[in-house]
């Protein structure tokens, strides 16, 4: 992969994609590699503490949008409705688009989190398996198309694990050339 001016492309990055579909590795390992804080969309539409317990709308827009005012940063999240709150200050756009039958491997991998329950993690497993399917919901495949279609910078979409790994791969081999 070619990424001609990596340093200005990836000065504000936006990871969109289904749960499971490798965001948050993504996220952390640019983020490493360019220093660059990462951001959790997980962690501004969910209240601290409150498994399951979504935060005030009007301070989790207010939040994204403080977040996304930054000047460096890895956004990281499936909620397209906050994607789209940060959308004009993204330099780069990742969309991953894995099968829904990788998605739910890896949101199995990785268990339980956050103080779930199991009948809650039963809704997630089911929630990422109708991601193509979801309709009128900011959170699904139709959406971030959209939102990905509509974007007029830098922009990859990856569709397979392999995908991802090289993609983090190429860029890291790339800032390590300069």
């Amino acid at each position: 992969m070619d990424f001609t001016n990596a340093s200005i492309t990836f000065e504000r990055v936006l990871i969109m994609g289904n749960g499971g579909s490798g965001k948050t590795w993504l996220a952390r390992r640019i983020g490493e590699e360019l220093r660059h804080p990462v951001i959790h969309l997980d962690d501004i539409h969910w209240e601290p503490g409150g498994y399951g317990t979504a935060r005030d709308t009007t301070v989790r827009n207010e939040m994204v949008i403080a977040a996304a005012a930054e000047d460096h940063w890895i956004m990281e999240g499936v909620y397209g409705q906050l994607v789209n709150l940060a959308l004009n200050r993204v330099t780069a756009l990742i969309w991953t688009d894995l099968p829904e039958e990788a998605c739910i491997a890896n949101v199995k991998e990785r268990g339980i989190q956050g103080g779930g329950t199991q009948t809650q993690f039963i809704g997630l497993l089911k929630w990422v398996a109708e991601y193509r399917t979801r309709t009128n919901n900011w959170n699904s495949f139709d959406a971030h198309a959209q939102l990905y279609s509509a974007f007029r910078g830098s922009k990859w979409v990856l569709s397979d694990r392999r995908a991802v790994t090289m993609f983090a791969d190429s860029l890291v081999l790339t800032m390590e050339d300069r």
